[in-house]
């Protein structure tokens, strides 16, 4: 059995290393001519944009730059790069296969788990993601009720700390008072006893954090050392703090209401709903707490067997119609890349197109405070976008041209190198 799990494993690392023979990203000064510009938060334009180094410079008509490289867009149009606000990607490799994946550490109390630490840059997957116009995902953990840190990465780098993105957010899996699924098959008293238990769990832990934190000022204000090290609690202190984001996952109607009750007795305001897939009933109320969402797949099948076939499709429209800020997820490790599916059918089923396009970039941008950096094409912005041949929700567009922080990155995956290897294949062999 040892042996044929080497030889799986040696073909697997061929097969990566095949894969992953692209050719080198490149930054320096280009001129992008002539494009259909969707800038997001201004509208649509015709023109030219200019990017120096990781940044856009100029946008307009008639640009110029010496030494620039221009990439001819007639006919093309120009869309800031797709942002997944929750995956897997980079800490799961094949599915079938424990050892390729590293998001679920062992214990329900592990909040000091960070997800970057844990990415692989080499992943076959993020080449496959990057060629649909997705460059900037989260990248999350899972599993008990604070399951570790999730990092916002963008698609390009040689080491996680140079693909981090500039956010992290502490992920907590609120407790459920419903069933897990179709499979389980708790009665109505023990899915009661089991949330009952869960919920009292979350509030002993965060009544414990906040005494952590009062010790922890008093310390620092006095120059004295009151606390022995505790990582798990000192990965919550910058929540408490308001220093970075809660992200609460939760699902199920009662849920969504229980957990934001939770949130504002608890008074924590810096805190993101994620995954939300009964928002649609309760809109007006996720509204009214002001908290931001990331709801996803939208492709997908509805949680009870009396919704509508369509209820995952309109999710997002419903809440982005009540005024929710809201921002869209695959939830994915190896089909990320559907991200503009996902919002396509997001767009048809109520949620509209303009709002859709902003689902994937400039409100996951604001939802992680990068909206500075990145989301829209703006002067001053981090050059981050891609070139294509037409509108990204639709399948026959093709992606063209790519640039992450400014690097021109090669449109290359291990199927389109397959595609070229079969295309042109020796006929002899």
């Amino acid at each position: 059995m040892f042996r044929i799990i080497s030889i799986f494993l040696i073909a697997l690392f061929t097969c990566n290393l095949n894969a992953q023979m692209v050719d080198k990203a490149i930054q320096g000064t280009f001129l992008l001519q002539n494009a259909t510009i969707h800038t997001i938060t201004n509208g649509v334009m015709e023109g030219d944009v200019l990017i120096v180094d990781s940044k856009i410079t100029q946008l307009g008509q008639g640009l110029s730059s010496e030494n620039a490289t221009i990439i001819d867009c007639t006919g093309k149009h120009i869309y800031p790069g797709l942002i997944d606000s929750g995956t897997r990607l980079g800490l799961a490799e094949v599915e079938s296969i424990s050892l390729t994946q590293d998001f679920n550490e062992l214990g329900s109390f592990v909040p000091h788990m960070q997800a970057l630490t844990a990415v692989n840059p080499n992943s076959v997957n993020i080449p496959v993601t990057r060629t649909n116009g997705v460059t900037t995902v989260i990248s999350k953990p899972s599993g008990g009720l604070f399951p570790g840190t999730a990092a916002l990465i963008d698609l390009v780098g040689y080491t996680p700390e140079k693909m981090y993105a500039n956010f992290k957010g502490v992920i907590l899996n609120f407790p459920s008072t419903g069933k897990r699924g179709r499979w389980d098959r708790r009665s109505k008293e023990e899915v009661k006893k089991d949330s009952d238990k869960a919920l009292k769990k979350l509030d002993e832990i965060w009544e414990k954090a906040m005494l952590y934190h009062k010790i922890d000022s008093t310390s620092t204000a006095s120059n004295n050392e009151f606390l022995d090290y505790n990582p798990q609690m000192d990965a919550l202190l910058p929540v408490i703090r308001g220093e970075i984001k809660l992200m609460v996952e939760v699902n199920k109607k009662k849920d969504i209401l229980n957990a934001i009750k939770w949130l504002e007795d608890n008074k924590i305001e810096n805190a993101i709903l994620t995954g939300v897939d009964e928002g649609f009933k309760v809109a007006k109320e996720i509204k009214e707490s002001g908290y931001p969402v990331i709801t996803g797949p939208v492709l997908d099948i509805p949680n009870r067997s009396y919704d509508r076939y369509d209820v995952s499709y309109k999710n997002a429209g419903i809440m982005s119609k009540a005024g929710v800020l809201v921002a869209l997820r695959t939830n994915e490790a190896e089909n990320v890349r559907n991200l503009p599916f996902n919002a396509g059918f997001a767009a048809a089923y109520g949620m509209g197109k303009e709002e859709a396009l902003k689902a994937v970039t400039i409100n996951p941008a604001q939802i992680f405070g990068v909206d500075n950096e990145l989301g829209s094409i703006e002067v001053g912005k981090n050059a981050t976008l891609f070139v294509s041949t037409g509108d990204p929700f639709e399948t026959k567009t093709q992606v063209e041209v790519l640039f992450i922080n400014g690097y021109q990155v090669p449109i290359e995956s291990r199927h389109t190198l397959l595609y070229d290897e079969f295309l042109d294949r020796d006929q002899k062999n």
